[in-house]
């Protein structure tokens, strides 16, 4: 059997690393309707704004929008419904532990097709204040710099 796994990239949250200091990364599962696969498909998500939360021990994927399906019918699915997180006991107990200490959330980074699965790339992060955002700039600018010459 072949060791890697056609990986086909989606859709990534790309200002995800410049607002959020990241502190561990987790592969997860996500449960989704036909409609939401043929979409996805197309790459029409949107990873932005959303975010995950516990509800009654299961993780939930919040805010995340999935754009209808144009050639769906009236069975098309709510764009921005709660999605659930397929993850094994070990790792949901890991991540609410880390998520109870203050300051922590675990927001999507991004979403790719592995083998036929949709796989959905989280991480445990932290909010960066105005003046990390600001050494981030700087270090990115000096690196751009030093590619120049």
């Amino acid at each position: 059997m072949n060791d890697e796994a056609k990986i086909k990239l989606i859709a990534a949250n790309r200002k995800a690393n410049f607002q959020y200091e990241i502190i561990s990364r987790y592969e997860a599962g996500i449960v989704l309707l036909g409609t939401e696969v043929k979409s996805l498909r197309e790459s029409r998500i949107n990873l932005q704004d959303s975010y995950a939360k516990f509800i009654k021990n299961e993780l939930w994927l919040i805010n995340c929008h999935i754009s209808e399906y144009k050639f769906g019918n009236i069975n098309n699915h709510d764009p921005l419904r709660e999605r659930k997180l397929l993850l094994n006991k070990k790792e949901l107990k890991k991540i609410r532990s880390q998520l109870e200490e203050k300051g922590l959330t675990f927001i999507p980074v991004k979403i790719y097709f592995k083998n036929s699965l949709v796989k959905l790339e989280m991480a445990i992060a932290r909010g960066k204040k105005l003046f990390d955002k600001r050494e981030t700039i700087k270090r990115r600018e000096t690196e751009r710099k030093l590619k120049r010459f």
